[in-house]
């Protein structure tokens, strides 16, 4: 490579989640990855309700395996970095962020209290720090909980502000300057919120700040992540955690992993995860894990524990894809007028899932069952019909290893995009089953694509996509023909946009141009 990280793989630190109390802190400290290195033997329950055995070994061993990074440090990570050289350490490594140390008694008699600021100003130093010796344009974050907010902090307000002009004009967008990209497992971006209590658990929380638990809260949110010269623009009460500046970080370079599992977090007691409600991983609801905008995935997993999302098979995939994946591959939905004929009080909603070839895993998963559907609006009459509606976005690797099929290596890369359209009827905030059978939808179908990433000899890919319902052989025996190769309809130099309709049977309930419009884009860091 002409550059270090000039291959793709940049630094990566890792920025855990929050500890809480003085134990907690001490059990966090205790572990020298700060749980980046563990792992899990659970994947899911199967039919009979038994765990399914699947060994993964952890995002820290997997990135050492699969993309050859190190992990440099036998001892003190900050004398370490100290000691050696500029440019004399490999890029492709992965460092941790201790803002836990100095709090820990078992450190220190006269331990420091947690200082939120504190740990973004310091993930600034040791950004810096390593950038300096490793030679790298910029590195990866990734975070877990309270570690994904500790991350906007320092791109929101502590590198603007650090970096601030002589006259006090700050350029919100610095961040991107020393951060590529940033990928959040289970991040409350919109804070925490509780479905008992009627707010009388949030304003305890922020108004005593137990165990510092008040930096979930709205206040101390607008506080560490709004700088001071922005406070005259934007006030308080029109400040929304799950939106980030536009002039600020991209979004598009920020990832959003989030949990549907709340059943198996506290499992102990329970208490969070009955506080927070079904529709969350167990601590943080949907809603408020996803900043507006960004890429994202949903994935039954849970906060954390043995079904928890950093120590996953799911989380590692999305994670791999988004830091190293070169192609961008964009799903939407185009003409699809569901409900031009139903009664007014019935609704749609929409099972989605995404499988990939040789993975025992969905890398994304919303569900009516996990209480995050996508919900389908009915069209009306004068309603545009054409106009797509963005379903998913995922990321492709060209380089990844391909499966073996029959002793040889697939050369394309194959994903399934599992769909399940439902309706019920909804009266007054009551459900109506009068005409409704349980579990039974209005339509369930798979479309299968495979991809061929782009060469050198081909500049963009091709693609081939069928139904599953009307492909007439086994799923693993499909080999496309001619006829199921999409066309490019978008012409651009620089991106592929191909379409193909719903099967004819369904057109009278999804549409008569019903159809799923598929785009991918070559995608290269933002260096």
């Amino acid at each position: 490579m002409d550059t270090p990280g000039g291959d793709g793989r940049l630094p990566i630190i890792y920025v855990r989640g929050f500890a809480g109390n003085g134990g907690a802190i001490n059990s966090a400290v205790d572990d020298p990855f700060y749980g980046f290195s563990q792992g899990s033997v659970h994947v899911r329950s199967d039919s009979s309700g038994r765990a399914q055995f699947h060994q993964f070994e952890s995002p820290m061993l997997r990135l050492i395996s699969d993309h050859k990074y190190e992990v440099p440090v036998h001892g003190d990570q900050w004398a370490f970095l100290q000691g050696v050289d500029t440019r004399s350490v490999n890029p492709a490594s992965v460092w941790i962020h201790r803002f836990y140390d100095d709090s820990a008694d078992t450190f220190d008699q006269d331990p420091e209290s947690f200082s939120f600021e504190t740990a973004a100003r310091d993930l600034f130093k040791l950004i810096k720090l390593v950038l300096d010796r490793t030679g790298a344009p910029k590195v990866f974050l990734v975070a877990h909980s309270m570690g994904g907010l500790v991350c906007r902090s320092l791109l929101q307000r502590v590198i603007p502000e650090e970096l601030a002009a002589t006259d006090g004009t700050i350029d919100p967008a610095a961040g991107a300057k020393y951060v590529a990209r940033v990928f959040t497992y289970a991040t409350p971006h919109g804070g925490i919120n509780f479905a008992v209590g009627f707010g009388l658990l949030e304003r305890i929380r922020d108004a005593t700040g137990i165990h510092g638990a008040d930096i979930f809260g709205p206040d101390r949110m607008y506080d560490y992540l709004t700088p001071a010269a922005r406070r005259r623009t934007l006030r308080r009460e029109s400040f929304k955690g799950t939106e980030m500046p536009d002039d600020g970080f991209p979004v598009s370079e920020l990832f959003c992993l989030v949990g549907s599992n709340p059943e198996d977090y506290d499992v102990a007691l329970g208490l969070s995860s009955r506080a927070v409600g079904p529709r969350s991983d167990g601590l943080v609801q949907i809603d408020n894990a996803a900043v507006r905008g960004a890429p994202l995935a949903i994935v039954h997993r849970s906060h954390s524990g043995r079904y928890g999302i950093v120590n996953s098979e799911e989380g590692y995939q999305n994670l791999q894809r988004f830091l190293f994946g070169d192609l961008k591959i964009q799903i939407e939905l185009v003409g699809f007028t569901v409900g031009r004929d139903a009664p007014d009080e019935v609704e749609f909603q929409l099972d989605v899932g995404v499988a990939i070839r040789g993975l025992p895993v969905l890398v994304h998963e919303q569900s009516a069952a996990h209480f995050c559907p996508v919900q389908i609006e009915r069209w009306r009459e004068g309603d545009p019909i054409d106009s797509p509606k963005p379903l998913l976005t995922t990321f492709l690797s060209s380089q990844a290893p391909r499966p073996l099929v029959g002793g040889r290596v697939v050369p394309r890369l194959r994903h399934a995009l599992k769909l399940r359209l439902l309706s019920i009827a909804e009266k007054q905030g009551r459900l109506f089953f009068d005409d409704h059978m349980e579990q039974t939808e209005d339509w369930q179908d798979t479309l299968v694509v495979d991809i061929e990433p782009p060469s050198a000899g081909q500049p963009l890919p091709k693609a081939w996509a069928a139904w599953n319902s009307t492909i007439p052989t086994a799923l693993r025996d499909w080999n496309p023909e001619e006829k199921d190769r999409l066309r490019d309809r978008d012409g651009a130099p620089n991106r592929w946009s191909g379409r193909i309709e719903v099967p004819d049977v369904m057109k009278p309930l999804l549409g008569e141009n019903a159809g799923l419009q598929i785009s991918v884009t070559p995608r290269v860091l933002p260096l």
